[in-house]
């Protein structure tokens, strides 16, 4: 099976090349370069497609369209890199796997208050991927399972952290372009997972207590650890599910 890893920044993409080695490049139409490596039974490619879920989205759309003209398409799409966790249940150098893909600022501000899209009549807010790899992915990473949101504009208020967890119970993590892969995926047919961990505590900002080298070390390591998972082997093996969008409130 052929496997996309679709981070944000290049230091996200060398995390996730650092667990497993040689990779070589080839340049993707539009200029992204392309990370590619085979091992395993599964070949594994990574982009560092940029920040934000714009970005997010067309870069993964570009590899998956290249990948299916060249007939090898990619059997799992992996959206992957550093985020910040809801306190307590995401503390840093954590691991999270998305049971729910949210965007979480998809919608439009009213005197009563955020209505997602859906409820506007139209499009969709969030992706569940599929069950038996979420579990199998958060067995071998030693992961929580819940909601990741997509955000454009990264949470730095107690007041805003408080409002996204009221509106998302069970939120663990924020980041930027998980929503973006998932809707490229989802396009395509393709299954997707979003896999963070944690630099930073989502709420006020104090860089001086990020711990973004640690998180990147652990990208590492939930790379390192789930090619020897015989979990998540038996369920790529079954093939997965597409990413399913669900309509109305999210969780």
């Amino acid at each position: 099976m052929r496997v996309l890893v679709v981070t944000a920044v290049a230091a996200e993409r060398d995390a996730v090349c650092a667990a497993g080695e040689p990779y070589g490049t080839r340049t993707l139409p539009g200029g992204h370069a392309l990370r590619c490596a085979a091992g395993a039974g599964r070949s594994l490619d990574v982009l560092a497609a940029g920040v934000g879920p714009a970005a997010a989205a067309a870069g993964t759309a570009t590899a998956l369209t290249a990948a299916a003209l060249a007939e090898a398409p990619y059997g799992l799409v992996v959206s992957a890199g550093i985020g910040g966790g809801f306190a307590p249940h995401a503390p840093l150098g954590s691991v999270v796997v998305a049971e729910a893909i949210v965007a979480a600022d998809l919608g439009a501000e009213t005197p009563d208050g955020f209505l997602p899209v859906t409820e506007l009549g139209f499009g969709t807010v969030a992706h569940r991927p599929d069950p038996a790899l979420v579990k199998a992915v958060a067995t071998a990473a030693g992961a929580a399972v819940g909601t990741v949101l997509t955000v454009s504009t990264v949470t730095g208020s107690a007041a805003r952290t408080a409002e996204l967890a009221a509106r998302h119970p069970g939120v663990l993590a924020e980041a930027m372009e998980g929503f973006g892969v998932a809707e490229a995926a989802a396009a395509h047919g393709v299954p997707v997972l979003e896999i963070r961990t944690v630099s930073n505590a989502v709420g006020p900002r104090d860089r001086a207590a990020w711990r973004i080298g640690d998180a990147l070390a652990a990208l590492t390591g939930v790379f390192r650890a789930l090619p020897a998972s015989p979990e998540l082997s038996a369920a790529l093996e079954q093939g997965g599910t597409p990413t399913v969008p669900s309509p109305g409130r999210t969780p």
